[in-house]
């Protein structure tokens, strides 16, 4: 029995395959033979919109056409693909090369490079024995990165911490007194009067010198103190006009001296006090407590570490309870308690801290003698940021040298892939000189395997590689797919070249 056609024609029938495993038999269920154009034997096929053929925009009629639409479908609409089965329109186009190409050098300027993508592979190494002085610097460096890590971690400690050296700071306290002038042509008389300036600047060594003429930025002298008074004779000026003072406020601007000027022709007494800047801040100690701890004038952490000292050195901290002190009598007649906790310490240490004394320097502001400008010099130790701590503080925001350590790095990395890329080559035409036949045959199932992924393709290659693959009951429908997708592709390109719109 011969099958019927699929697209029945007026042409001749078409002749059975037979082959082993196709079966032969009736058409298949739901397929009925429509009206279509007809074929003369051996001519070609009637055109669209010609005698013979279909009107325009209509098509010979689909095998499907006659078939019940199945649930859930309605007319018109295409079959479901069968389980399992990917149809071309289903199938991903592989990634525009251009598009992964731009991707891929994103992707390469995003990464951040690794301390492993600058060692060689032990290939490379083998082949250039030279290669192992490239490996034992790049051991060294990772030392000497862990030490200078190490120092920049103490660096940053050591900053937190108040570094302050002491200095001399001299002192100048002068006066010029100004005799009265008789009456002038202009009728005016001038009366006696003397003039006090104190001023003062740091005293510096050779290696101070040296720093303060790389800074090229000096200390005013107002800046080292708090505030300044000066007290004159109050029998001579009165109580209302005895005091000069000045005070530090948020807007005050530093200078490098001050001036006092009053009338007078008598040696004038004078007290000069001034306080000063402490940074931190420092505070003078009860007079009790400063003979328990020896310290004098001190900032709280080192009142309050001093006074842990002496707990531990006497044994006073509870065996049982290890937050509580029990105080001896001199810290008991100091804070008035027999017990205390050792959290309580800096709240009753407020009432035994106060400000640190002035320093008073007292001065004869004269106006006797030949020389009508008198000076006296005062040494007094201050307390300055270390020099140190400015270099310190360079060598962490210095960014030069770490932008050229960067820019070296990168190069490695660049170098290192180079020579990557060529041992990959190298294998390559290695391995396809030693053995062409079996490198092409490993190479096509590699390009093969490779091809599936990134077309996203499923399935076996084994198994469609057999004929058994496609005896299966699915072959079938994927068939008449597969024509329907053609059919419809060149539908659309007719009617697209025809200018036809599908109403």
């Amino acid at each position: 029995m011969q099958p019927q056609q699929r697209f029945p024609g007026q042409g001749p029938p078409m002749r059975p395959y037979q082959q082993s495993g196709y079966p032969t038999g009736p058409p298949r269920p739901g397929y009925s033979p429509g009206p279509g154009p007809s074929m003369s034997p051996g001519g070609p096929p009637p055109r669209m919109g010609m005698p013979g053929g279909p009107p325009h925009g209509g098509m010979p009629s689909h095998p499907y056409a006659s078939m019940p639409p199945r649930p859930g479908m309605s007319a018109g609409m295409p079959p479901p693909p069968h389980p399992g089965m990917q149809t071309p329109m289903d199938r991903k186009r592989p990634p525009d090369p251009r598009a992964a190409q731009q991707q891929q050098q994103q992707m390469k300027a995003k990464k951040k490079k690794k301390v492993a993508d600058k060692i060689l592979p032990q290939r490379v190494r083998d082949l250039v024995p030279e290669s192992q002085a490239y490996m034992d610097l790049l051991a060294f460096e990772r030392k000497l990165d862990a030490t200078i890590m190490r120092k920049r971690l103490d660096i940053q400690e050591a900053l937190k911490r108040p570094l302050k050296q002491k200095r001399k700071l001299r002192i100048f306290i002068s006066n010029t007194f100004y005799p009265a002038k008789p009456e002038g042509e202009d009728g005016e008389e001038s009366v006696p009067s003397w003039e006090l300036r104190v001023e003062g600047r740091l005293l510096e060594d050779s290696f101070t010198a040296k720093m303060s003429d790389t800074n090229k930025m000096k200390r005013k002298f107002s800046s080292f103190f708090k505030s300044l008074v000066i007290e004159l004779d109050k029998d001579l000026y009165g109580p209302d006009n005895h005091l000069v003072e000045w005070h530090r406020t948020p807007s005050t601007q530093e200078t490098d001296g001050f001036q006092v000027k009053r009338p007078g022709d008598q040696n004038v007494r004078c007290t000069v006090l001034l306080m000063l800047d402490y940074q931190p801040p420092q505070f003078k100690l009860d007079p009790r407590l400063a003979r328990l701890l020896g310290v004098h004038t001190q900032t709280r952490p080192v009142i309050i570490n001093a006074l842990w000292q002496y707990v531990k050195t006497n044994k006073l901290q509870d065996p049982n309870e290890r937050e509580y002190i029990n105080c001896d009598k001199y810290l008991e007649q100091i804070f008035e308690c027999k017990r205390m906790k050792f959290a309580e310490i800096p709240g009753k240490l407020h009432n035994l801290l106060m400000p640190p004394d002035p320093i008073v320097i007292n001065h004869i502001i004269t106006v006797e003698g030949p020389d009508a400008r008198k000076t006296a010099c005062y040494d007094i130790d201050v307390e300055v940021d270390d020099t140190l701590k400015q270099q310190m503080n360079s060598f962490l925001l210095s960014t030069q040298s770490q932008q050229e350590i960067t820019a070296l790095d990168n190069k490695i990395h660049d170098t290192v892939e180079t020579i990557n890329q060529l041992k990959t080559n190298r294998e390559f035409f290695l391995s396809f000189a030693k053995d062409p036949q079996e490198f092409i045959n490993n190479w096509l199932i590699s390009q093969t395997r490779d091809l599936k992924t990134m077309t996203d393709v499923a399935g076996n290659p084994e198994e469609e590689r057999l004929a058994s693959h496609y005896y299966q009951p699915w072959s079938q429908e994927a068939v008449c797919r597969y024509f329907y997708g053609k059919v419809q592709q060149r539908r659309m390109e007719l009617e697209q070249a025809l200018g036809i719109r599908n109403t």
